[in-house]
């Protein structure tokens, strides 16, 4: 899984502050999208791993993309879910690659993906080396996780069908 804290560039955050969380809000409201595109050649399993596998390293490093703890009418605690939603798309193979670059190429938008090398490997080293003995232009990738201004995911994204 290779990660790109704020797209290509350094330095931006891309997330919510503290005061921007507004719970009571619809997912459409939110300033910023999360999408998640899935590669549409893999089989579900494949695609619902590659799909958590880029969402794992995406709530890890946005800010203010989860929740609070919800406790059911029990007392069983619920750990927060994500307040902004999350589509999960599909993509044919060279669109994904499209879409990987073009996200990355904006310093407001949080990118991280599941080269193909990750399901392809059981030992993480073999996975890094892979990785860094292809270039970007010839990466294929099972996932990417997008989270950006609202306008550009949507763009970005355009009218990709949700993963079934």
């Amino acid at each position: 899984m290779s990660v790109a804290p704020v797209s290509e560039s350094e330095g931006a955050v891309v997330g919510f502050a503290p005061d921007e969380v507004d719970l009571s809000l619809s997912t459409r409201a939110a300033r910023l999208k999360w999408v998640i595109v899935v590669n549409s050649d893999l089989p579900p399993g494949r695609a619902a791993n590659a799909a958590i596998c880029a969402a794992a390293p995406t709530v890890a490093q946005v800010p203010g993309l989860l929740g609070v703890d919800v406790a059911d009418a029990s007392g069983s605690v619920h750990p927060a879910l994500p307040w902004v939603g999350c589509s999960v798309l599909v993509a044919d193979p060279a669109t994904l690659r499209g879409i990987r670059q073009k996200a990355g190429s904006y310093a407001d938008t949080f990118v991280a993906d599941m080269p193909t090398a990750a399901q392809h490997t059981l030992v993480y080293t073999d996975y890094a080396a892979s990785v860094a003995g292809t270039g970007s232009e010839e990466m294929d990738y099972y996932a990417v996780s997008i989270v950006g201004p609202r306008n550009r995911v949507s763009k970005i994204v355009g009218k990709l069908p949700l993963l079934d």
